[in-house]
């Protein structure tokens, strides 16, 4: 008869790649169950978007093969818990991500929006929050000009902003609350103030991740967000053009200054490369090669992924359908990846701390 001793000694030998201590250890197997030659248990992750998911299964299933008897019966169940910021006073959000670039024009907007699905898509409950405060970019990117957002007055008398929901993930932006044909000439302490009522008065319900569009640039809004606010930590996007990574250069610096510190997730290089469709397999490099990566290498930091130069990108935000959204997409797979990324960071911070 097999034992749950068993199951808990012979899984003790897999380790989590991320986090290098056992699954035992990490309290990440539950609810064992063995009925004769048959054994369940659960493998608790600390993100639904773990990249290492199957290797993780596939090492549980060697594991019981080889320290109890191979012809036992094995069903794992992969499931996740995400790990929170402390002290996080927004209520139910877990972790923020504050998606950045030095300049604009850079594509952040893109990624930010795309990031957002690809973590939905793994399993996660996410929203996006376009803190873009002059150039609000969402309301396009998602076909949702016009749209406003409703209030709720809370049972304390509270009265909060109902985020819309499309494509899965919960979204607000300034863009929402302004004529999308006049300019925002706001000072500083307006457009901050803004942005702390769309983070402090809005219901986002229960959230594993809220990406933040954050203007371009090292300002007002930057500051305030990363000084008043639990930050996880941050998505640095850049081209591969010498003029875009000095300015990413500035946007990591300002993260890493000791009033704010902020940890680096990591470089995403969008417009890395132009590839025809017709002619699928080449590569070609119009700004420049490899820039985010030597950056990446320079500080450090995890290099999260290439992005290419593509019409069709573009022109799924312009028609409001973000190129996330469709899984046969061969470029959803460069977004799942750097989402994948993203949460496997979060995941060794939080880990660490």
């Amino acid at each position: 008869m097999i034992t749950k001793e068993q199951v808990l000694e012979a899984l003790s030998y897999v380790e989590e790649p991320d986090l290098k201590k056992d699954l035992v250890t990490l309290n990440m197997i539950q609810n064992i169950v063995i009925e004769d030659q048959k054994v369940s248990f659960e493998v608790v992750l600390t993100t639904p978007a773990c990249p290492l998911k199957d290797h993780i299964e596939h090492a549980c299933r060697n594991a019981i093969a080889h320290f109890i008897d191979k012809n036992i019966a094995v069903d794992v169940h992969m499931t996740s818990r995400v790990l929170g910021k402390e002290g996080n006073q927004l209520l139910g959000i877990k972790n923020i991500i504050l998606v950045s670039s030095g300049k604009g024009g850079v594509g952040k907007s893109t990624v930010a929006a795309n990031l957002a699905l690809s973590l939905h898509a793994k399993g996660a409950k996410t929203g996006l929050l376009d803190a873009d405060i002059y150039g609000p970019s969402l309301p396009i990117m998602f076909g949702l000009e016009g749209e406003k957002p409703q209030s709720v007055q809370h049972e304390d008398g509270t009265v909060k902003i109902q985020p819309i929901e499309k494509f899965g993930i919960k979204l607000l932006s300034i863009g929402f609350f302004t004529d999308p044909n006049q300019p925002i000439p706001w000072r500083g302490p307006m457009a901050t103030s803004a942005i702390k009522q769309l983070l402090n008065d809005t219901d986002w319900g229960d959230l594993d991740y809220l990406v933040i569009d954050m203007p371009p640039g090292t300002g007002d809004i930057h500051i305030t967000v990363a000084q008043n606010y639990p930050i996880a930590g941050a998505v640095i996007v850049t081209t591969p053009q010498q003029v875009a990574l000095a300015d990413a250069i500035k946007g990591m610096g300002m993260f890493l200054m000791d009033s704010i510190n902020i940890p680096l997730l990591g470089i995403v290089e969008n417009m890395a490369y132009f590839t025809p469709a017709e002619l699928p397999e080449n590569k070609y490099y119009i700004f420049g090669k490899g820039g985010g990566m030597r950056l990446a290498e320079e500080y450090k930091i995890p290099f999260l992924g290439e992005i290419p130069l593509l019409k069709g990108i573009s022109d799924a935000g312009d028609n409001g359908f973000p190129t996330a959204i469709d899984a046969a997409d061969p470029t959803t797979r460069a977004f799942i990846t750097i989402a994948e990324k993203v949460a496997q960071q979060l995941s060794i911070i939080q880990a660490v701390r």
